[in-house]
């Protein structure tokens, strides 16, 4: 599903809710009646809200793959704000055309229905515990908490949901006819078989089908390692270069969390490899698996792949660990290209940059890939705005001169990803031509 067609289907739900609200509205007299009415609305919408942030979240691949993770990531976040805003103003202004309709304070009247309205009291503390996963969420506060505490202060979200689902059908007036419930429990009906099915039942299917085990782990460089895990069938999963799974490594302290990594090698029937950097806790255990662990592998996820591109050539541009998910590209580009994209697949050019040379990994399978005819790939080292630094000016384009008809692909840490793109829209590569893609939590 495109983004674009994604968008039409939330809005067509959003006008939907808009024409249950208008259907049990009647003449709204006075002040009081006005703000519980948008109270209602803002209900509504809310707990709309509610289930189109979980259905993006849900894995369905025929989202997932359409729009990419990262760009899930940011309407999922962008909804959360929406979210939490609409309850707030829900809790908010209901109270407050209560209040004045029935001539008492504010601050009474919450207190009136906290205990004389069913299930007000749960919808209280579902959307405190909203409130809270908003907090965790919020970015200046999420880079200093670990991803398993995020994680874990996420689940949270389920309760909330449960909370204020109970309250809706029984508090909510909108729900008093029998088509309207009906149409509100199909709605989380779906949305929760969505979840169950992609994020929990798919996993398990897919762990007992191709029977995932960790079969080696080779160091790369220094705090660096591959890890290939061997199965049975697992041609079947139809991964594609760019692509990534979320990994679930059963060991004592793993077994309960699942981490993004792409693949660095073009997958077989038999294999799948990952490569993974030590950058936390969870990353620095997987050093030290050993071969034989079970593994379970949920995906493949994102749209990071050659399907993206429209133009006569490919430019790579690699930064840090960020070349795994170009190195399969790369590959890709070498042994396929001229079976799936004709003679005139054109050139494909990587771009690797690391601050020192002990930071470039895989060089040896990167070099023989460059060994093709329409395959270059450039080592470039030093510091970021240094003078080796090819995204500085129009360095860019002096290394590869036929750049704006080209399709750049980037994948590295995300101030480089912001350079990388700012120096590819400063050299005329046009926005649409430039693919990204991000699986920071």
């Amino acid at each position: 599903m495109s983004e674009r067609g994604l968008l039409a289907v939330v809005i067509t739900g959003a006008v939907a809710v808009l024409g249950l609200w208008w259907h049990d509205t009647t003449i709204l007299a006075g002040l009081g009646e006005w703000l519980t009415g948008a109270g209602r609305l803002t209900g509504l919408l809310g707990g709309y809200a509610v289930a189109v942030i979980l259905l993006l979240m849900s894995r369905a691949p025929w989202i997932e793959h359409g729009l990419g993770s990262d760009r899930l990531a940011r309407w999922h976040a962008m909804g959360g704000r929406y979210l939490l805003s609409l309850l707030v103003a829900h809790a908010v202004l209901i109270t407050w055309g209560y209040a004045i309709t029935a001539q008492t304070g504010f601050l009474a009247e919450a207190s009136t229905l906290l205990v004389a309205v069913p299930n007000v009291l749960l919808a209280t503390i579902g959307l405190g515990l909203l409130v809270v996963v908003g907090i965790i969420s919020a970015r200046s506060v999420r880079r200093r908490v670990s991803y398993e505490t995020w994680y874990l202060i996420h689940l949270l979200t389920y309760i909330a949901v449960a909370l204020s689902f109970l309250h809706a059908l029984t508090a909510g007036a909108d729900f008093q006819t029998g088509w309207a419930k009906a149409a509100w429990i199909a709605l989380y009906g779906a949305v929760g078989a969505a979840l169950l099915w992609y994020r929990w039942l798919v996993p398990v299917r897919d762990a007992l089908r191709h029977r995932l085990r960790v079969a080696s782990v080779t160091t790369e460089a220094p705090g660096v390692v591959s890890i290939t895990v061997s199965g049975e069938g697992l041609d079947r999963l139809g991964a594609q270069p760019g692509q990534f799974f979320r990994w679930r490594f059963l060991t004592r302290r793993g077994w309960w969390q699942s981490h993004p990594f792409s693949l660095s090698a073009t997958p077989t029937d038999a294999e799948l490899r990952i490569t993974v950097k030590d950058l936390g806790d969870h990353s620095r255990d997987l050093q030290r698996l050993r071969p034989g662990t079970r593994v379970i592998a949920e995906g493949p996820y994102g749209a990071f792949t050659p399907a993206r591109r429209k133009g006569h050539g490919v430019l790579l541009l690699a930064g840090g660990i960020g070349v795994t998910p170009l190195r399969t590209m790369l590959e890709h580009h070498a042994h396929d290209a001229d079976t799936i994209l004709g003679p005139d697949a054109g050139p494909v050019t990587l771009i690797y940059r690391a601050n020192h040379a002990d930071e470039i990994i895989l060089a040896d399978e990167l070099d023989a890939l460059a060994r093709a005819e329409h395959i270059e790939v450039h080592y470039v080292l030093g510091a970021p705005g240094s003078d080796a630094d090819v995204l500085v000016d129009q360095r860019l384009r002096r290394l590869i001169p036929d750049l704006e008809d080209r399709d750049a692909f980037v994948c590295g840490p995300p101030r480089f990803m912001v350079a990388a793109r700012d120096s590819l829209l400063r050299c005329g590569v046009p926005a649409r031509h430039i693919h990204t893609e991000q699986f920071t939590f």
